[in-house]
């Protein structure tokens, strides 16, 4: 992913902050020999506490197709995107030149997760993670624990395979013009508030907390 200097996080605070509330992505494995790479779209739990830079929990039905390849090679990515819109050209033609002459651009989000996958088949340590995960999207409660042998879920542990990706390195980009002149930037921000497409206030929210 290319990132040029005024697109690149300030610190690993705003790309770990904006993660926190962005917790559904593409995993990317590399296929076997011959095959293209698998890419699942997933939830996700990202726990910055744990580790140098993290680690992301996740699960999948035992019958994915990916599991070979991901044993096979344990070097993954995961891949999050949001925030984003187009941006037409006239919004950022520079001041004193034709409308019709205004690049048109895109504006959005991407943090990019390089991770060693570990699969978890232990039932125990599945049920744990299983319950952090949903602590993560469900902090209220409402959902009985999954437990080993116990009902209602307990059953359930044998047909899913629990991912612990401990992070090894992060690429993050917020591309929102922030290398343009105050007039354009001003007049994309407008564009976005009076356009109000559905990621358009999103996307202006992030482009206001970059200046």
């Amino acid at each position: 992913m290319l990132i040029h200097p005024w697109d690149a996080p300030r610190s690993d605070a705003e790309w770990q902050q904006w993660l926190a509330g962005h917790d559904f992505g593409q995993l990317a494995v590399n296929g076997l020999p011959g095959e293209p790479p698998h890419v699942q779209p997933a939830h996700f739990a990202y726990e910055a506490d744990h580790g140098p830079r993290g680690r992301v929990i996740t699960h999948l039905a035992r019958p994915n197709p990916l599991w070979p390849a991901l044993e096979a090679d344990p070097d993954v990515l995961l891949s999050v995107v949001d925030d984003y819109a187009y941006v037409p050209g006239p919004w950022k033609a520079p001041a004193g030149t034709p409308a019709e002459h205004g690049v048109p651009t895109s504006l959005y989000a991407a943090v990019q997760l390089r991770c060693t996958a570990r699969v978890v088949d232990s039932p125990r340590e599945k049920a744990e993670l299983l319950n952090r995960q949903v602590a993560h999207f469900q902090p209220e409660g409402g959902t009985a624990p999954a437990e080993v042998g116990e009902d209602p879920f307990g059953r359930l542990l044998s047909g899913i395979r629990v991912l612990c990706l401990e992070v090894t390195g992060v690429q993050a980009k917020f591309k929102y013009a922030g290398d343009k002149p105050q007039d354009v930037q001003d007049r994309i921000a407008s564009g976005l508030a009076e356009r109000g497409g559905p990621r358009d206030a999103a996307a202006q929210a992030q482009q206001l907390r970059r200046r």
